[in-house]
């Protein structure tokens, strides 16, 4: 249903010409909630502490300053509140998804030890972490799995799924993909394999397995973690949602025996009624098909229904939670980045942060969106070296030979931080003004009808604060008109170009020069 715009803006600022940001205040979030801005980070290519080319945990520690420096009064930090970092256990891959070990620390990335340092820095600074947790399968080489290929009575081969004389081991996967593999060849013994030969799913049938999930899970809580992206949440029973919603609340609970807040985020990579019934168990689940509106409006420059499908997505998620909190995004590790699918435009990277960071719940944006790293084709390629220095430098990641963010021409920290009008401080302003204001912090959303399909527009409202968003989709000047019931003034949050405002009666007319924002509470 098509909202209309009930706003009451207080007395405050009248426009001007340049912009202006507020200046960051402590993040809205009450005592024992997770909301906030989170930040994807890929160890390996983050910050190298130990000149072996590869990221490590202390490299984060020591670069933690630049996501969130602990102090409310600065602006020269990212202002995010929490870090994803992709999984840091022992595994035989680069990118470690498939482990060897779920209660360790890969070599390469440091020790327990480095890791217990790390997670003590950044809650000094107010920032939590987050760890990715693939639940559904093991590694090919872990000792659980290869005492069960070696011994059929070992007390681990129940861990893993068995082909028996009655399974068909030419059955198709949920994406056409071979399932059944022979552990080797002429055994004629087969085990089940969602993903790849080199990943076994594990057995969820067998309440060991439960057991160990929860131990893995408090593990690293004790550790230090504060909460777990879950891996293919989706595929820990493939096509069988009650089930996994089961498991996945037994695992919660045990978690909140050793944390009560631990924060728990599905991949569950479907539509929205298929990934509603998971917030019974879990506190936040990606949202795919609003990060795919949300690119493709910016692409196209014309509104795609965004703020009406939001809205409709958040009813339908918090009829199955009250305290559901969605997790907006743009890309992530597994897709060609923004700036590569937005064909390297910087007006339209700052217009998709511009969405991004006014959506409802808790945003996470992929380690090098900030500063416009490219990157799509093989997965590898979407991961590259964050770019620190525009050329070489201290702590610059070289295990990859970069292939899109390359030469003194690439994009990186070092440059960005110098232009005030850079990508990369675009985000740090909205992510600044978005802990300044509760509404856009914890509120919910309101479409509004602008009149022009160039301009999303919406409400966010929490309690007795609100704020108007428009945002101009388009190459182009566009005026709107937006009711004025109750307007009692004009107090600027954010604006990254010249706006003009006229008020006729019953209406306010808002001039928006091409690809910008603006945000008035």
């Amino acid at each position: 249903m098509k909202k209309r715009l009930s706003l009451v803006l207080t007395l405050g600022l009248l426009f001007s010409s340049s912009p202006e940001v507020f200046a960051k205040g402590q993040p809205p979030n009450d005592s024992n909630d997770n909301l906030g801005v989170y930040y994807e980070l890929f160890v390996n290519s983050f910050y190298d502490s130990n000149k072996d080319g590869h990221g490590d945990l202390n490299g984060v520690a020591q670069k933690l300053d630049y996501l969130n420096d602990g102090n409310s009064h600065t602006k020269k930090d990212l202002g995010v509140n929490a870090v994803w970092l992709m999984p840091v256990y022992p595994s035989p891959t680069y990118h470690k998804y498939d482990t060897t070990d779920f209660y360790n620390v890969d070599p390469q990335y440091g020790t327990l030890e480095d890791f217990r340092h790390m997670a003590d820095e950044a809650h000094k600074r107010g920032l939590k972490i987050i760890l990715d947790l693939a639940l559904n399968h093991s590694s090919s080489q872990h000792p659980w799995f290869q005492a069960a290929v070696k011994d059929k009575n070992s007390s681990y081969r129940n861990y893993y799924i068995w082909a028996d004389k009655d399974t068909d081991i030419n059955e198709k996967g949920p994406w056409g993909q071979q399932v059944w593999y022979e552990s080797y060849p002429g055994s004629g013994d087969y085990y089940y394999a969602v993903f790849d030969k080199a990943m076994p799913d594990l057995n969820y049938d067998n309440p060991k397995v439960h057991e160990e999930a929860i131990n893995i899970g408090q593990f690293w809580l004790k550790q230090g973690a504060d909460g777990f992206r879950l891996d293919a949440a989706m595929h820990i029973y493939t096509g069988e949602t009650d089930k996994n919603v089961a498991l996945l609340k037994e695992f919660s609970q045990g978690l909140k025996q050793v944390k009560p807040d631990a924060y728990l985020v599905g991949e569950v990579w479907d539509r929205p009624n298929n990934i509603a019934p998971y917030y019974q168990a879990l506190n936040s689940n990606f949202n795919f098909d609003l990060a795919g509106k949300i690119v493709d409006s910016v692409k196209s420059g014309v509104d795609n229904g965004l703020g009406l499908f939001e809205m409709n997505t958040l009813d339908l998620y918090q009829s199955f939670s009250t305290s559901a909190i969605d997790a907006p995004f743009l890309t992530n590790h597994d897709q060609a980045r923004t700036m590569s699918v937005l064909n390297g435009d910087m007006d339209k990277a700052k217009m998709a942060a511009s969405i991004l960071l006014t959506m409802p719940g808790n945003p996470y944006i992929y380690y090098g969106e900030e500063i416009g790293m490219l990157g799509e084709g093989p997965d590898e390629y979407k991961r590259e070296p964050f770019r620190w220095y525009q050329g070489d430098g201290e702590g610059q990641t070289t295990w990859e030979a970069p292939r899109y963010n390359v030469g003194t021409s690439a994009v990186s920290v070092e440059s960005e931080d110098k232009d005030k009008d850079s990508l990369l401080n675009h985000y740090r302003d909205l992510i600044h003004v978005r802990q300044s204001s509760l509404a856009l912090a914890k509120g919910d959303l309101k479409e509004i009808q602008t009149g022009d399909s160039r301009v999303i527009g919406f409400t966010r409202n929490y309690q007795e604060d609100s704020v108007l968003v428009l945002h101009n989709l388009s190459k182009e000047t566009v005026t709107v008109s937006v009711p004025s019931q109750a307007v009692k003034g004009n107090k600027r949050l954010f604006s990254n170009d010249k706006v003009k405002v006229k008020r006729n009666d019953g209406e306010i007319q808002v001039t928006l020069s091409a690809t910008s924002t603006i945000i008035l509470e």
